[in-house]
């Protein structure tokens, strides 16, 4: 079972990240103010897994990554670079089969 971890940053807001079963990350959000909205952000992701909630890109590098994006656009988190597309694609539908179910463990 996948697993967000919520972490406070250097800079004292919270920031979560999606692990796969095997602890690998999947996607890390964008810095919250507040825990609680660190955690709206982790129930909209556990709901937005649909193909059209993730955007395959390119890094300037050539790394291809890939977004989950809410209902209403806003970036819900962000993949690590990978070495090829077909990794990236992976790394997505490792995303929609854990995020769902996965538990939240509070490290902050």
């Amino acid at each position: 079972m996948g697993k967000y971890q919520i972490r406070r940053t250097s800079s004292g807001q919270f920031r979560w990240t999606l692990k796969a079963t095997n602890g690998e990350n999947l996607i890390t959000s964008e810095e919250y103010t507040t825990k609680q909205n660190c955690l709206n952000g982790i129930s909209s992701s556990k709901i937005n897994v649909a193909d059209q909630n993730f955007q395959r890109k390119t890094s300037i590098s050539g790394q291809p990554y890939f977004n989950q994006i809410a209902g209403n656009g806003a970036i819900l988190g962000t993949s690590e670079m990978y070495s090829n597309v077909y990794n990236r694609d992976a790394g997505i539908e490792s995303t929609k089969r854990n995020a769902p179910t996965a538990i939240i463990e509070d490290l902050s």
